[in-house]
Formats: structure tokens, sequence, C-alpha cells
């Protein structure tokens, strides 16, 4: 059975959208009622989420992604509605009704857990077997301490191709949930095999202890270097990090971002305890919100190299936006943490750390050691790029600060770049005006939907059809008024779908609100009503733009099917024009 409308209603009252969404964003910006900060779905500068307390929704007006409550936890969380609920139903100490889906979901994923556990236990005893030698000389070869191994769980992986898969199955797993987890994978002949062979195993620990998926790391010449655990019904690449399960009890007040996980178990023997990694892929969105959950400060202590530049920068444009201050480190004379402490020492390493560059002392240095300063050509492709950087600053401070730097990397007097940033600003000011313009000149309607698996066949009749369910949602009374309008009059399923819900509970004396309606539909789906709901309207002669986009509906019905039988239901609605109250 599906969780009754009733229980939804009182989870949604009893979780307050701001309390919620504070949690994740920094809500501080004010306009009318709503509450804006930096969206957490999408990189900007500009606060463009908006949080309406009236409503009880949100809405971002730079991605478009919207919706109540439970569709932000869907979101933000990447949770299926019934595992947001359950995130909900915790948070306001409520009991989710009993269901044989949830039940039987929530088994399959402690199951995985129990797999992973287990698997884990597994690698970590082969260590002390003659399997786990070459794992064992590797550990050895990078100076780990049998208390760095145990702390992190570190294992082996054999070199066989079958040995995981016989000893879990003998522990009582199937094959299915061995896939499932990602350790095995299915051959030609329809058996399955061991995923992680002949590798250094790091644990994927999550914030609350649970073995969510391994990372293992060759132990010859083979290739990948890394191989990754999938994504999994327990486990998401972009969405954790590794170790930040040891990392968030650190007292340093701030997250070291490195890019290997030998990187980050070398700064933690070192007694750096605040360091994280991604896994296996560039850091995520997802993944600077969720450091910005712990701290308000990241050094990037990437690899010295080109590529490990280009990550930094790219890098620093994800979590800046999270609200994060953001420092780099320059490791010269090595080409990463590992290599510099073992050169130089803990000490030193911690004397690199309180001197490390912010942020746009970095990015200016990085674009500097791509010219010539020796040459004039080099100097001028310098500033222009430089100054365009600085153009895209919102601190005031910072650009006059770092102007005077780039006047004298390129030996010119600072009134000089001061007058190349105001020019680049002006050109930044004038290509965001035009953007707006462009916006502003859309129809009401938008032919591309915000929701991609949404397509309005008729953009005329979905124009009045999406003004209907704005009118409705604004004043369920009007209900009453829209006898002999059917869903199946919709050319848009999605709206129709919305229209007979509010109609429904309208009809019932229950509940229309944006964050109940929003409440069951897919997060591209509460996107897509939050933004139709942005859009404008006229509560002073409602009634006769209800009939207004009745009447729309019905002509654009009776063209494209040619039915002359419409235009009675048409004409009906027509003579309701004029009605006032």
């Amino acid at each position: 059975m599906a969780i009754p409308d009733s229980f939804i209603e009182e989870l949604v009252s009893r979780c307050d959208i701001v309390d919620v969404v504070s949690d994740y964003v920094q809500l501080t910006k004010r306009s009318g009622s709503n509450q804006f900060g930096l969206c957490p779905f999408h990189s900007e500068k500009t606060p463009s989420f908006s949080v309406s307390p009236d409503k009880q929704i949100y809405h971002c007006f730079g991605c478009g992604k919207g919706g109540g409550v439970i569709s932000f936890i869907m979101e933000i969380e990447n949770l299926p509605f019934r595992d947001a609920v359950a995130f909900l139903a915790r948070r306001a100490g409520m009991e989710v009704p009993d269901e044989d889906g949830d039940k039987e979901l929530a088994g399959r994923r402690a199951r995985l857990l129990e797999l992973n556990k287990s698997a884990a236990r597994w690698f970590y005893d082969n260590l002390s077997r003659p399997e786990g030698e070459k794992a064992v000389s590797y550990i050895q070869k990078r100076r780990l301490t049998k208390r760095t191994v145990t702390n992190f769980g570190l294992g082996a992986a054999p070199d066989d191709w079958y040995a995981l898969v016989n000893e879990m199955r003998r522990r009582g797993f199937s094959d299915q949930e061995l896939l499932d987890a990602g350790l095995a994978k299915r051959g030609k002949n329809g058996g399955v095999y061991d995923v992680f062979r002949n590798r250094l195993i790091f644990p994927v620990i999550d914030v609350r202890g649970s073995v969510i998926g391994f990372s293992g790391r060759i132990l010859d010449d083979g290739e990948p270097k890394y191989l990754n655990t999938p994504d999994t019904p327990v486990f998401s690449k972009s969405r954790n990090l590794f170790a930040l399960n040891l990392a968030k009890r650190s007292k340093r007040g701030m997250l070291i971002l490195a890019e290997g996980n030998v990187d980050v178990v070398m700064l933690h023997q070192a007694g750096f305890d605040c360091a994280v990694a991604s896994l296996g892929t560039s850091l995520t969105a997802e993944q600077a919100r969720l450091m910005s959950r712990y701290t308000k400060n990241v050094v990037i202590a990437y690899d010295s190299d080109a590529a490990g530049v280009k990550a930094a920068q790219r890098a620093i444009g994800l979590l800046e936006p999270a609200g994060l201050q953001v420092r780099v480190l320059r490791m010269e004379g090595a080409k990463d943490p590992d290599e510099f402490i073992k050169a130089k020492g803990p000490d030193a390493f911690e004397l690199l750390l309180e001197r490390s560059a912010n942020h746009v002392e970095y990015r200016i240095l990085a674009v500097k050691a791509k010219y010539d300063m020796d040459t004039d050509d080099g100097r001028l492709g310098f500033l222009k790029e430089a100054t365009e950087l600085l153009a895209e600053n919102p601190n005031a401070v910072e650009r006059e600060i770092y102007a005077k730097r780039v006047a004298e990397y390129a030996g010119v007097s600072a009134e000089a770049v001061q007058s190349e940033l105001r020019g680049a600003m002006r050109k930044n000011s004038a290509t965001e005006r035009k953007k707006r313009e462009r916006q502003a000149m859309r129809p009401e309607l938008t032919v591309q939907p915000a929701a991609k698996n949404i397509r309005y066949e008729n953009v005329a009749s979905a124009a009045a059809e999406e003004g209907i369910v704005r009118l409705l949602m604004a004043d369920p009374e009007l209900v009453r008024y829209t006898e002999g309008l059917k869903r199946e009059d919709f050319t848009s399923g999605f709206l129709g779908g919305i229209y007979e819900r509010v109609v429904s509970r309208a009809t019932e004396h229950r509940e229309v609100t944006p964050a109940v309606i929003s409440a069951t539909l897919s997060p591209e789906e509460a996107s897509q009503l939050t933004r139709i709901l942005q859009g404008p309207v006229n509560m002073g002669n409602a009634r006769e733009a209800l009939s207004d986009y009745i009447d729309k509906i019905k002509t654009e019905a009776v063209k494209k099917s040619g039915r002359r039988d419409l235009l009675a239901v048409r004409d009906k609605y027509q003579k309701k024009k004029g009605l006032g109250g």
C-alpha cells in the first residue's frame, strides 16, 4: 500500500522548509517574505535560490529546480521518494506507516551494507595471509604504520578471479547481491567473477560508519591504477568523499582536499586528520556541498603538475559557490603531499599549510605561469586574462588588492590595471544585462519546460493549462467553475494530472498547497510545477481568466481534432465571460 496522503500532509506541515533547507544552504538575503541563498544544485556567485516560507516551496531562478520539502531532500540527498519521506520522518520524530515495498527496499540495502562489511573484513584479514604479501610489501614501501592500516581498514584483494566471490557465497550471499554491490561482474559464460583483483583495498565508509563501497590500487604496472565501486543502491561516487568519516571529527577547523587515497592516508598518519579525497572522479558540486556541512575552510592540496593545477582551478569554481573559503597549497620541490612530507617532514607541511595562498592569488599566479613576462606580448596577454579573472570577483576589496598585485607582476601602474578592470566589469555587466533582457522577452510559457521528461505537444493549449493550474493553486475554490473540464481535455499529461489532483482535494475540502501537491511528484515534475507558479496571476478577474483559459483549451482541441461537437462545449464557457462574482 502507498503511504497515506494524511501522513504526507502531516509530515510536510511538521518539516518547515526554511529549517530543512538551512541545514544545507545559508539563507541570508531577503526579498519580500522569501529568503535567498546560493543554489545547492548548481554553481553560482549571486544568490538565485529562493525559499518561500508562505508557500513552503523552493525555486532556483538559475537552474530551474524547485518543489517542496520532500523533493528538496530527494535532490540534495539523492534519495528515492520513500527514503526521503523516511529521512524527514526521523527528523520530525514520526514513524512511517509500514509498507511491503519499503521493507523490501530497506532489506535489500541492509543486505548490501552487510555484504560490504563482510567483504571489508575479508580484505583486511588477507593482509595476514600469504595471498596478501604483495599488498603488505606495498604498505611497507609507502611506510604506512600498522595503526594507519587498522584505522583505515586497508586490505588486500588477491590476484585471483574468484576468491571473493567464492568466500562471500560461502558466507551466504548470492551472486545477485555481489553484482548489486559492485563487487562482481558477470562473465560471457554467465558466471560471475571478482571486480577487485591484485589490489590494495581502501574501504569507503560514510559518515554514519557504514562500508558503502571500495577503492582499489593496482599492485603492479597494470591499468587502471585505481578502481572504484560503481554506483550502487548504497553508494554514489559523486556524493561521497574518501575519509570524511574520519575527517569530520578533526579539530583543525578545515578540510584538506587531496587527489588520491594514498595522499589522504599519509596526511592522516602525519597528523593532518582533516584530509579527504574524491573517489576516482573530478570534484563534484555535490561533494563541495557535502564539505560545506562540516567546515567553512578548504585547502586544496592537489598534485603540482599541470593536471593538478587544472584540477585545482576547477575545484575552486565548485567550492567557492558552496560558501567555502578556499586556499591552495603550492608544493615546490614535491609533486604531492605524500612526497613533500617524506622529504621535508610534517612540520614543513604545517608551515606550508599556514602559508597556503588565497585562491585568487593562486589563480593569478597560474595565469602568470602561462606567459613570458619578459616580453611585451606576454605581459599584455597576462594583463588581459588576469583582469578578466578579477572582474568576475564580487568582492570589491579583493579586486583592489589583487589589481595592485597584477600591476606589480606586469610592471605597470595600478591605475592602468584598474582602468582595464573597469572595462572588463562593464563588459560583464552588459553581457548579464542582455541575458536578463532575453529572459524577460520570453513568453509566459517556456516552450521547452524545465523537466526533461515533460513535453508540451500543443504550446498554446499548454499555456492555458498552466494558467488554470496557477489560478486553482492560488484559490482552490475556483474549482466550482471548471465543471465539464476533465483531465483528458489537457494536452499535457503532467498538467492534467496536477489539475485532477487539485480538483479532487479541493472537492473533498482537503488542503491544497504547493508543498502538498508537489510532495508526491518527482523532483523534475516538482521543479516544473514551481516554475509554473512563479508566473503572474491576477486574482481580481480570476473567474474571467479561468473561463478564457478553458475556452482556449477547447478551441485548440477543436482545431486538432476537427470535431464540431466540441464547439458546443466551448460555447458553454464563452457565455460565462463577463460574469463577476
